[in-house]
């Protein structure tokens, strides 16, 4: 068993790595490995110019074959002593009938042997000579090698040209940043002349803002006073006899009625408008309803016009039909279903529809967004909102002059958030994006 095993790691040193037969006229290349001069040289035909080695990848200075008389001499032995293949024992036996597995199936890709040709198994199945299926797939093997070889050759001509531009773009990074240096240098001298000058602006807006609030301060004071005036003559007009009571009870009701102070509630609804969406900004994926009051997320989009107002990003988003440049405005919108994700709130004229949007008033939104019952500002970052209850409903409350947007339940009136104030310097339109399913209405 020894001297078999030996038998047969000399059998596989005389073995072409190409045609995986014994050597036929052995040549050896430049790194010392043997191939038949056939073989070798038709390798290398269908090269590029490159002479690379089959088994090691080391390539050599050109055709430099040196026949191997030795090699070629202990193959001819070897021949003469007609040595079977050397394999393990039972290795090309059929495990089911002990038979030679001559044959190669197609359908089940495995070999087979004469009986099993036979049997029900594979009668209807392509089978061919296992010498002949592998010479096929040698031939489809060598295809692959040959296209692997030039997607290598490829990749490292790929790989160069991609160091030669992150070189490039060090030294033009190099070049940005002594510009970059300059600049700010140069800004550096005007800091000192900014900063006095925005803190004068600033002690003259503490002094407006001190105005305002002592303005505001004494409105508040002389209400309170005329209600605590109207409170005291109520009480004691209650603790009068029935007839005296009576006698100017209508107008003490109509003074009570006519106080002109309102609950925040009142003052932010007092501002309600109409808000319906315009179709020629929605994006392809959302549905309206006649008339403009409902708008809810598809799966297919829509065959629409691609016009400049429409949204046509992944993202689908709708405007309002009117936009706001001055004045108080406070619409509600109905959450009919919620799906995964919206953004209820307002956006710029000039914000981006066609590709990635800016969550943010930086970008041009100042919403709030929900997605599986949690809430956030879009800010930059965003901020986490804990509302008491779920937002079946939500007011949007738009101060223009007084730069600020303002978002509450519109059920209890719990303010969820309310923008820094900020000036605004174009026209601001009611802004919606569903997805997952959302389905919103306004109410």
């Amino acid at each position: 068993m020894a001297a078999a095993a030996q038998l047969g790691d000399l059998q596989k040193e005389a073995t072409c790595s190409i045609c995986l037969e014994c050597f036929t006229d052995p040549v050896t290349i430049d790194c010392g490995h043997n191939f038949c001069r056939s073989c070798i040289t038709l390798t290398w035909e269908r090269g590029d110019g490159n002479y690379p080695c089959p088994q090691c990848r080391a390539t050599s200075c050109g055709k430099n074959l040196r026949p191997n008389k030795q090699l070629g001499k202990i193959v001819d032995m070897l021949k003469q002593l007609h040595l079977p293949p050397v394999k393990p024992q039972g290795e090309n036996l059929c495990e089911k009938h002990e038979e030679k597995l001559k044959l190669f199936c197609a359908e089940d890709q495995r070999m087979i042997c004469v009986v099993c040709r036979e049997s029900n198994e594979h009668k209807t199945h392509s089978v061919t000579p296992v010498e002949e299926a592998a010479e096929e797939y040698k031939v489809k093997l060598q295809d692959c090698l040959r296209l692997l070889k030039k997607k290598e050759e490829y990749i490292l001509e790929s790989k160069v040209q991609e160091e030669e531009q992150c070189k490039t773009f060090r030294d033009k990074l190099t070049t940005e940043k002594q510009k970059i240096d300059s600049e700010f240098e140069k800004l550096r001298k005007l800091l000192k002349e900014n900063e006095q000058r925005l803190h004068r602006r600033l002690k003259e807006m503490e002094w407006k803002i001190t105005m305002v609030e002592n303005a505001i301060i004494t409105k508040f004071s002389n209400q309170i006073t005329s209600l605590n005036a109207l409170i005291t003559e109520i009480e004691n007009q209650c603790e009068e006899p029935a007839w005296e009571l009576l006698k100017d009870v209508r107008s003490t009701l109509s003074r009570c009625n006519n106080v002109p102070v309102q609950c925040p509630e009142a003052e932010v609804k007092s501002y309600k408008v109409m808000v319906t969406l315009d179709p020629d900004t929605a994006h392809p994926q959302l549905v309206l309803s006649e008339g403009g009051r409902r708008v809810s997320d598809t799966i297919r989009a829509l065959t629409l016009p691609d016009t400049p107002k429409r949204f046509t990003s992944y993202l689908p988003c709708v405007l309002g039909s009117e936009g706001f440049t001055s004045g108080r405005h406070y619409w509600e919108v109905q959450l009919l279903e919620e799906g995964m994700q919206w953004v209820v709130g307002v956006a710029a004229e000039s914000v981006d529809r066609k590709g990635d949007i800016a969550w943010s008033p930086e970008g041009g939104v100042w919403a709030v967004g929900g997605s599986r019952g949690q809430y956030d500002a879009l800010t930059s970052p965003v901020t986490p909102l804990s509302p008491c209850e779920e937002l079946p409903k939500l007011g949007v409350y738009l101060d223009y002059e007084g730069g600020r947007l303002s978002l509450y339940n519109a059920d209890s009136m719990e303010l969820l958030y309310s923008f820094p104030q900020a000036p605004f310097t174009e026209r601001l339109f009611p802004f919606f994006f569903l997805g997952g399913g959302t389905e919103l209405w306004l109410v």
